[in-house]
């Protein structure tokens, strides 16, 4: 018996699906309702995504700024752009955020995630290898640092608190 190859606008169905459960609206295939990465920054204000849970670890800022700079090079990647040398260490800088920077930071992580929709949408053929890699790095990437951001509100809700 020869397997039947899944076919591409099956495998980008499913990657669509699952980029809008992971940054949109969640409660799909592995997140709660309202478990997405714009649902719970939407609950953030500046003052909570500007703390960090301890001083080894980033703000959720911090989190959010590193994602948007992580989208930015992999949907430039997809497009097959040279990347070149990649400073990650500079896509942390951002920590602290007054009102104005936080939803600039969420405008600007919610357009570098349009970017990579219009990349995942673009791509006719996955012909290089890195095409599919790049596509399921954005999966597992986001979604660690979207759970990432949910235990930081706890801790950093916690801390507030006194407790």
């Amino acid at each position: 018996m020869t397997p039947n190859p899944v076919p591409i606008e099956q495998i980008r169905a499913s990657l669509l699906t699952l980029l809008d459960e992971t940054f949109e609206k969640g409660s799909v295939a592995y997140l709660d309702r309202g478990g997405s990465l714009f649902e719970t920054l939407g609950e953030i204000n500046a003052d909570t995504a500007s703390r960090a849970v301890s001083q080894s670890r980033g703000s959720i800022a911090a989190h959010a700024g590193h994602l948007a700079f992580y989208l930015d090079v992999i949907q430039r990647s997809m497009r097959g752009e040279a990347i070149g040398e990649v400073d990650w260490k500079e896509s942390w800088r951002v920590q602290r955020v007054t009102a104005k920077e936080w939803e600039d930071l969420k405008g600007r992580l919610r357009q570098t995630y349009k970017g990579v929709l219009a990349a995942v949408k673009g791509q006719d053929a996955w012909d290089r290898p890195q095409d599919v890699t790049d596509s399921l790095a954005i999966l597992a990437h986001s979604a660690y640092h979207l759970g990432a951001i949910r235990q930081a509100i706890g801790a950093v809700d916690r801390s507030s608190q006194g407790a």
